[in-house]
Formats: C-alpha cells, structure tokens, sequence
C-alpha cells in the first residue's frame, strides 16, 4: 500500500513539474550571442559565483548562471573547476 502511495505521489510531482514547465517563456538568445566570447577565465569566475548568480536569478531577469555566449568547452571547463573550488563538487568519503 505504501508503494502505491509513493508511485502517486511521484507521478504527481512529474506531472505538476511538466504542467508548470510548459508555461515557462522562451527568450530570443540571439541577442545575448553579440560581443564578448566568454573562455576559460570567464568560466572559471561565473563557476565561481554561480550560486550567488542562481540566488539573484530568481528575483531578476537580467541575471543568468551560464554565460551564453561561451566559447564552448573551455568555458565548460572553467565553468566546472570554478564550481568545484567550492567544495560542491564531492564530500569525504563515509567510514
């Protein structure tokens, strides 16, 4: 009976998150794509303050996480080092 609780509730969850996703805007980018080409650098400061960036994103629309005129897998690089330098990026191992 549980299981059957448990199977509910998640398909529950699914469902609502795909109802309110479908109502999500779509942005023209194309915009975003002029000028400055973030690299590895760049990558490595916006890993870096991502989390502040997500935080403010919620409130604003003039704040992104990911930058997206990048230089593609040096940015990705930089982008996860910078991530990781925080210590999200693993946790010691249990005894």
């Amino acid at each position: 009976m549980k299981t059957k609780k448990l199977l509910s509730l998640i398909f529950f969850v699914i469902f609502t998150l795909l109802l309110f996703s479908s109502c999500a805007e779509v942005q023209n980018i194309e915009a975003c794509k002029i000028g400055h080409t973030y690299g590895f650098l760049g990558g490595l400061w916006h890993g870096i303050i991502a989390p502040f960036s997500f935080v403010i994103s919620l409130f604003t629309d003039n704040v992104a996480v990911w930058a997206v005129n990048n230089n593609g897998g040096w940015y990705t690089f930089g982008f996860l080092i910078g991530i990781g330098s925080l210590g999200f990026g693993g946790h010691k191992a249990s005894k």
